[in-house]
């Protein structure tokens, strides 16, 4: 990934992290738990997808109406999983079991 890219990628980790922590009411159901008796841990993930635009498209290309479907992805399974420390600690916490064996 080139710098320029990871760059912005900070940025917006940065915006989105900053429009959580100003959110007033975020704060405010935080705090109704935190009355309640609970600590807070909040954990949020993000899937941000990107692809690089081809720089040679006419604009009028960009405004047409898209009507083509999106070629269906395949995935093949391989029946192998190998499964973090981490991993483990997750689907433990969520009472699920893993067999390590298969």
């Amino acid at each position: 990934m080139d710098e320029p890219l990871k760059r912005l990628m900070q940025e917006l980790g940065n915006a989105i992290n900053d429009s959580l922590s100003e959110s007033d009411r975020i704060a405010e159901a935080i705090g109704e738990i935190k009355r309640a008796g609970y600590d807070v841990f909040l954990v949020l993930e993000a899937t941000i997808g990107f692809n690089r635009r081809d720089e040679h498209a006419d604009d009028e290309d960009e405004e047409a109406e898209v009507t083509e479907e999106e070629p269906k992805r395949t995935f093949e399974a391989t029946g192998k999983i190998k499964f973090t420390s981490q991993d483990h600690r997750f689907l433990r916490a969520l009472k699920i079991a893993v067999d390590d064996e298969r």
